[in-house]
């Protein structure tokens, strides 16, 4: 019996929902809020950028994801990390800001460790109990239930720090972890994929023979060129809006709950959309679509529109970056191997995340020599150029089966 069918769609939804809010919830955190403690507190943007060190374990995992694929049972690894970081987020009510930035940095960097490992085994459940028609809407489920976490973790997180203080905050960041282990909890014993497992001392040649398999390293490429010019724009936004002069509550209502919360509409929005279309529709129409969005930073940037402009194009980038993201994961999925589930998806994951960080420190780089507004030039024009690189791509040739059976 198929992973899809062993399941049933209450659990598919259950599983989707608990586990990407638990990733979603750190990241919010680390990506931005705690930037936006450390330009309060006085860091530079190029040090602030620095933060993208703590996501190498994102980066990084693929080196790690075929071993966990292929050995031990998807819910006792679950269990195990999903306990690890309740563990590290108790272990971070101990540590403050004032104690030192490489303290901190140690311990989130950890923390990171332990999530990213996570990640592994639920993106290859998520590949492997989801047939071809149910990624459209799943992805959605997915992204939506993210952004739920990144609600709680960039934006109510930072509201409980304003008013009370750092060991509270990640109190509540355990306690929420917490709550996403019962579905878990509940999970039937499942079936790992057919193949064999993969010993330790293969585990460099078992990534490395897929990633040379014919078409990854090309679509990994094709990642980075769509989501390089997004990162510079959306990977600062939140020490553009300090810089603004809007404090800390503020943000965290802005950015953290109302960016996040419209973001829930787009997860709906990409979920259908995703459903309705062909793939190339999806990638085309939301990535050019969010692009667009980003003109209107460029415009706050200039010092037009003031808070009022700076909420609209939080809300419409919001739902226009989710309703992309859908699509590009949903492509994600398509291009993946069943039965090198984690291991494929981790693969892309990591370039997802590398791509991140380059934009980053490419967009800080920039601000700090120009200031915001040029930056967000830049990227919003490699924005477009990476999504037509991906559409006249794959229009020429498809990188796999497939992603030629679902591009058209």
């Amino acid at each position: 019996m198929s992973l899809a069918s062993h399941l049933t769609r209450t659990h598919k939804i259950s599983l989707l929902v608990a586990l990407y809010l638990a990733q979603g919830l750190p990241y919010g955190f680390f990506t931005q809020a705690l930037p936006v403690l450390l330009r309060e507190a006085g860091y530079s943007l190029k040090m602030i950028s620095a933060l993208s060190l703590l996501y190498l374990p994102w980066a990084l995992k693929f080196l790690w994801a075929p071993w966990l694929d292929h050995r031990g049972a998807p819910r006792r690894w679950l269990l195990l990390f999903q306990g690890a970081s309740i563990v590290g987020a108790l272990a971070l009510t101990q540590l403050q800001l004032d104690h030192g930035l490489i303290a901190v940095l140690i311990a989130a960097f950890f923390f990171n460790l332990i999530a990213a490992s996570q990640d592994v085994v639920t993106d290859g459940l998520a590949v492997r109990m989801l047939d071809a028609s149910e990624r459209g809407y799943a992805n959605g489920i997915q992204v939506g239930a993210y952004r739920l976490g990144m609600i709680f973790g960039a934006g109510v997180l930072l509201i409980v720090f304003a008013r009370t203080n750092w060991a509270v905050m990640f109190a509540c960041m355990a306690a929420l972890l917490a709550l996403t282990v019962l579905p878990v909890a509940f999970l039937p014993a499942m079936p790992r994929p057919a193949v064999e497992p993969v010993e330790t001392k293969t585990l460099l040649l078992a990534w490395f023979r897929r990633m040379l398999t014919p078409g990854m390293l090309g679509f990994a490429g094709l990642i980075f060129c769509y989501r390089f010019g997004d990162a510079m724009v959306s990977n600062v936004l939140g020490p553009f809006l300090s810089d603004a002069g809007l404090d800390k509550e503020t943000i965290g209502a802005m950015k953290g709950v109302a960016g996040n919360a419209t973001s829930l509409v787009g997860a709906v929005l990409g979920g259908w959309y995703v459903f309705r279309v062909s793939r190339r529709q999806a990638m085309l129409v939301t990535g050019l679509a969010q692009a667009v969005a980003f003109v209107l930073y460029i415009v706050a940037a200039c010092g037009i529109g003031g808070t009022s402009l700076l909420w609209v194009a939080t809300v419409t980038e919001g739902v226009i970056g989710t309703t992309a993201t859908v699509a590009l994961f949903t492509l994600m999925m398509d291009a993946s191997d069943p039965e090198h589930a984690g291991t494929d998806y981790t693969l892309f994951a990591s370039f997802f995340v590398l791509v991140n960080s380059a934009g980053t420190f490419a967009s800080a780089t920039i601000v700090d020599a120009f200031g915001y507004a040029p930056a967000f030039i830049v990227g919003t024009v490699l924005a477009v150029a990476g999504v037509l690189a991906l559409v006249g791509t794959l229009d020429r040739r498809p990188t796999s089966t497939r992603i030629a059976d679902a591009w058209r």
